[in-house]
Parts: structure tokens; C-alpha cells; sequence
């Protein structure tokens, strides 16, 4: 079988981020523009997950992210199975956009929900509205954030009849200030995973794609039994909770990352340049739907960690003394996590290894800055 890339799928990270970038240097003209308001950029704020003002007592953030196209996955298994996953889609959509806002350490105030259809007939179905409103406000239930408005528009030429686009936006806050995740890393601080509940938003064009290679489609058997797409429909983690205790506990968490796009990748977002070196024998163990990717796509191992969670959504980075309370801190949450690994300091060096799957991500795969 002819292996299978995220690029041939459809999805070019190195366009995107190109992109990305471009309107990093563009937007950061306009910050002078907060001075009017009396309050200011924090600085090196650009290319993190979320955006941060800084007020007098507080620092305001503010996310903007999309769920990308998990919901046509819903969409074929509802004419497979005539079950509906909307509610699920919902929960997807907010967590992917409280999981970037949470990664600087700051609490969801409010969401909105934009809803983008190529014809209004799509809202028709009472059913399926009703489930991803619901799902929707679950999600913001589980973030502990109101839901605040959103806007539907129908875009008939842009958007393909009978789909959905789904993205939002949300605001969240840090008070106190010291609250704040810097980023300060040093050598021979620990590495905590937090456990996923699946692929959650990321990598859908390559799952569907595979899907199409398949003989059973969505309903193909993983080793646990499960059908293929319902398996993909898992609902998002999300982390809100985890980031929330540890400020209760007073765990002080050096920085944080949501493994999204560019998979494993992520583990080096941070600008400073470290060696992040995942060395717990768990990474070895793939849960039953990137096995099944895996082995179904011909996918090679590198590819799959540079594209998917592979069980781990998100990273957080503490003092080797902290790595305890802050595991401690995950399950008192509801979360599993473990102990995965360390970062190393090696000069200008940029790089995640996983050693005992000979794999290593230089820092030039990932450039969102």
C-alpha cells in the first residue's frame, strides 16, 4: 500500500504557516493601538496559542480557532448509522478553543460559536441543530464559560451546501497576574502528558482520507471492536480544569502546550531553544485509533507524530520537583497524566526526541513564529 501524508491529503503546513506568519508581522504594527484603551501588548506574546493585553490588575486573552472538518466524519456516519454526533461536535468545537486560551494560564470568560452554511437549509434539520447547540453549550459548561453569541451566516459559492463550517472565538482572563504561564523554562525540567480521549480536531483530512482507502470505510473494526468513524467522533479533553488546579494547589506550571496541529511538534512552540526528550516507555503504546491510522495508512511512525496527538492532547512543564504534584493535580481533575520525559538545554539546538522510536523533530519542522 502507497504510504500516506498529512500534504497529500490536502494539508500543506509549510503554506500555512508561512501565512501565519505574514500576519504576525503585520498585526504586530497595530499594537500601539491598545495605548488608547491604556493597556499594552505583552510582550513576545506572537505565536502562542492565544493572545494576551496586559490591564493593571489582570491580563485579558483572547482566542480565535476552528474545529477544521471533524464534522463531515459526523455527517457520513449519520447516513451510515443514522446516529447523530452532533452534540459531540459541539463539545469539539469549544475545546478547541479553550485549550489554546488555557495554555498562557488564562481562565474562559465567555465563547461565541460562528456557524458559517452554504445554504440555510442546513439549520432545517431540528435534530441535528439542536444536538450541536446542546454539545455546544456543554462544552462551555465543562470550561466553565458562558456562552455569549455567536453568528450564523449563510454563504452559499463559499461554503458547500448541505456543510458546516464551525469555528469561535473566546475571551478569558488572569488575575491574579502571577497566575500568568511565562514560559520560563531551564535545563532538566520534567515533562507531564495529559492523556486524550482520541484524535480530537486535529488531523480529520488524513482520517478521512484513509477512510476512502478502505474497503468498510467508517465502519471498518479497530482492535477493540469499535467502527472506525465512531471511534474518530470521540469528543475533545478538555484541559480548562487541569490548568485551574494547579493554580489551586499552587503547581507552578513554567509552560504549557495543546497538541494540535503539527502533532508532537508542538512539544517545542516555545521560541527559547531546548531539547524536549520523551523517554517514558508508555509512548510506545498506541491507543486502538492511531494503531489503526497507522497500520491502515501505511502511515510511517514519524508522520504520525508529527500529524496527530497519538494519545497525549496536551504538555505541561515543571520543575523536576513539581512533576509529582503536578501528575497529582491531572487526576485529582478528572485527567490522566504522567511523568514523559525532560527538557534539555544544548545551545542554539532545537529539537523534540523520542528515542525509543527513533524519532526526532528538528527545530526547523516547526516554524509558527
Amino acid at each position: 500500500m502507497t504510504r500516506l501524508t498529512y500534504e497529500q491529503a490536502g494539508v500543506d503546513y509549510g503554506t500555512l504557516d508561512s501565512f501565519k506568519r505574514a500576519c504576525q508581522r503585520h498585526a504586530a504594527q497595530t499594537a500601539g493601538e491598545l495605548a488608547k484603551s491604556g493597556y499594552r501588548e505583552v510582550p513576545g506574546v506572537r505565536g502562542e496559542s492565544a493572545y494576551l493585553v496586559e490591564m493593571a490588575d489582570a491580563f485579558l486573552a483572547h482566542v480565535e480557532e476552528g474545529l477544521g472538518t471533524k464534522n463531515l466524519v459526523a455527517d457520513a456516519m449519520r447516513q451510515l448509522t443514522g446516529e447523530d454526533y452532533y452534540q459531540a461536535i459541539g463539545i469539539d468545537t469549544v475545546a478547541t478553543i479553550v485549550n489554546d486560551l488555557v495554555t498562557l494560564g488564562a481562565m474562559p470568560i465567555s465563547v461565541a460559536m460562528h456557524a458559517a452554511v452554504g445554504d440555510s437549509s442546513w439549520f432545517s434539520d431540528a435534530e441535528r441543530a439542536e444536538a450541536l447547540a446542546e454539545g455546544f453549550a456543554q462544552g462551555c459548561r465543562r470550561a466553565g464559560a458562558v456562552w455569549g453569541g455567536g453568528e450564523t451566516p449563510a454563504l452559499k459559492g463559499l461554503v458547500c451546501p448541505g456543510t458546516i463550517v464551525l469555528a469561535g472565538s473566546a475571551i478569558g482572563q488572569i488575575r491574579p497576574k502571577s497566575n500568568r504561564i511565562v514560559g520560563e523554562l531551564q535545563d532538566g525540567d520534567a515533562i507531564v502528558l495529559l492523556g486524550s480521549s482520541g484524535v480530537h480536531t486535529n488531523g480529520l483530512t488524513l482520517c478521512r482520507a484513509v477512510a476512502e482507502r478502505l474497503p468498510d470505510g467508517y465502519l471498518s473494526r479497530l482492535s477493540d471492536g469499535r467502527p472506525y468513524g465512531q471511534a474518530l467522533l470521540d469528543p475533545s479533553v478538555i484541559y480548562v480544569d487541569f490548568v485551574r488546579e494547579c493554580q489551586r494547589q499552587g503547581v507552578m506550571l513554567r509552560y504549557t502546550s495543546h497538541i494540535t496541529g503539527h502533532g508532537w511538534r508542538k512539544l517545542m512552540r516555545l521560541e527559547e531553544p531546548f531539547v524536549y526528550v520523551i523517554d517514558d516507555p508508555r509512548v510506545q503504546c498506541q491507543p486502538p485509533i492511531f494503531e489503526f491510522i497507522h497500520q491502515s495508512a501505511a502511515l510511517d511512525l514519524t508522520e504520525a507524530y508529527a500529524t496527530f496527538n497519538m494519545g497525549a492532547g496536551f504538555a505541561a512543564y515543571v520543575r523536576p520537583a513539581d512533576a509529582d504534584r503536578c501528575v497529582t493535580a491531572a487526576e485529582q481533575s478528572g485527567y490522566s497524566a504522567w511523568r514523559a520525559g525532560r527538557v534539555i538545554k544544548q545551545g542554539p539546538r532545537k529539537a523534540v526526541e523520542i528515542p525509543s522510536l527513533n524519532i526526532v523533530f528538528e527545530g526547523e519542522t516547526l516554524r509558527v513564529r
